[in-house]
């Protein structure tokens, strides 16, 4: 029994365990096909969203500059 955690194997994905939970958790790959198999699923969606290229529409950019263009000559001069 390996007692990882989702949230181990993610931590696992980005690198950010010990060199010793590392080696733990490559163990329990190797051992326990479950555990690959979720982890394969997690790798796999990981990978999925590298690939993302997320921007804000071009009118909710321009909506905002709108408002801060407002709101700006709304302010006294001695602001």
């Amino acid at each position: 029994m390996h007692g990882f955690t989702e949230e181990d194997l993610i931590l696992y994905l980005y690198k950010e365990i010990s060199t010793e939970q590392s080696m733990l958790i490559e163990d329990a790959l190797a051992n326990d096909w479950a555990l690959k198999e979720k982890f394969e699923v997690m790798s796999a969606a990981f990978n999925d969203l590298k690939k993302l290229s997320l921007s804000p529409r071009k009118s909710a950019v321009e909506k905002i500059l709108q408002y801060a263009s407002s709101s700006t000559q709304k302010l006294p001069s001695s602001v």
